[in-house]
């Protein structure tokens, strides 16, 4: 075996491009969102409960940390959402040019940014 064999870029040396990062940030909004539908099945086993329960909901859920988690469920609805358009978009065979991918992602991470402040406002 040659010890002189070139290393593999690691994510240390390699830089990911900003299409690659929103690709990255699409299946985590992803996983997030099925991890956030179990969250959502217990409010829905709350209200079903009566009254009682679906008041130590309200007590649990009131905790600055699943506010927290709640916007970040917002934003990750909105950016799953934002990022399905693009690839129907990508489905028409439109917008794969390198200029065109990185302005749309920019695009992409504005409208899911905004979509979530204009619900946190109207909240």
């Amino acid at each position: 075996m040659s010890a002189n064999r070139p290393l593999s870029p690691h994510l240390q040396v390699y830089r990911l491009p900003l299409t690659g990062l929103v690709s990255i940030t699409h299946r985590m909004t992803g996983v997030f969102l099925s991890m956030g539908l179990v969250l959502f099945v217990y409010v829905l086993f709350a209200i079903a409960a009566g009254e009682g329960a679906y008041g130590a909901m309200q007590a649990f859920m009131s905790y600055w940390l699943f506010k927290l988690v709640y916007w970040g469920f917002i934003y990750a609805l909105f950016f799953h959402l934002v990022h399905g358009i693009r690839h129907l978009i990508w489905d028409f065979c439109k917008t794969f040019e390198r200029m065109t991918l990185d302005k749309y992602a920019v695009y992409e991470l504005i409208a899911s940014a905004s979509l979530t402040l204009i619900t946190f406002v109207v909240s």
